[in-house]
């Protein structure tokens, strides 16, 4: 997550993203039941599946995934030898991922990752999910020098068409309850709504060309799950 600047460099966060934060903080025993137990039906149906499959057609070596929660995905890719780093700036899901194991993690915000030099360099870096600020142009920006040359970013989110729910189908703020995901979720969770031109944009204004859309389906009803984004940061 970004946020303003003042004049002496300090970061501003927004209300906004002050109750972001608060909601990882307080649902991360939640998030972690509903994961683990596999109580959010559109992973069950595609979508972990799709952000799996993306990563393993760039056969990468070192993957570094942002955003990553409880860890799963470090965890099923690990199962087939890929080297993953994960950050997330809620600390107490890294406890949690880290009690897995299956890679290495690191409690990093989005704001500390222009001078996280610790990270490395990566065949491919996952946001899945995790781009939900209003600004992420910035954070784009910053992970462009985490990804090796001929590398890749992807990028999975809910699908504009489907997510724009009753609402009108335009940037703007959202609000998520985790209502159907189980007990325990405490804190709703405030995510930014984006057109595709607007995705498609953040991703050019961050120095990426996009390569490639995918959009997972429903299985019965053929509506798309997810939207996914692979993009190559510009020479």
């Amino acid at each position: 997550m970004g946020g303003a600047r003042t004049a002496r460099g300090q970061t501003v966060k927004s209300a906004k993203q002050q109750q972001l934060e608060r909601s990882w903080e307080s649902n991360a025993h939640a998030w972690t039941e509903a994961v683990r137990g596999g109580a959010i039906a559109s992973r069950r149906l595609g979508t972990d599946a799709a952000i799996i499959d993306s990563i393993l057609t760039r056969d990468p070596r070192r993957v570094l995934d942002v955003g990553c929660g409880e860890g799963w995905l470090a965890r099923a890719l690990a199962t087939r030898d890929i080297d993953v780093t994960g950050i997330d700036a809620s600390a107490p899901l890294i406890e949690r991922a880290r009690a897995e194991a299956g890679g290495t993690f690191h409690v990093c915000s989005f704001s500390a990752l222009p001078g996280a030099t610790m990270l490395g360099k990566y065949d491919v870096v996952v946001c899945n999910f995790a781009l939900l600020d209003e600004d992420i142009v910035p954070v784009l920006q910053a992970l462009r020098s985490l990804i090796q040359a001929r590398g890749a970013l992807i990028v999975q989110t809910v699908h504009p068409w489907t997510a724009r729910g009753d609402g009108e189908y335009r940037d703007g703020w959202r609000t998520e309850t985790f209502a159907g995901f189980g007990d325990g979720f405490s804190e709703p969770m405030p995510w930014f709504f984006r057109t595709l031109s607007s995705w498609t944009s953040a991703l050019d204004d961050g120095g990426y060309r996009v390569e490639e859309l995918r959009e997972p389906l429903h299985p019965e009803t053929g509506e798309p799950l997810s939207l996914l984004l692979i993009a190559s940061p510009h020479n």
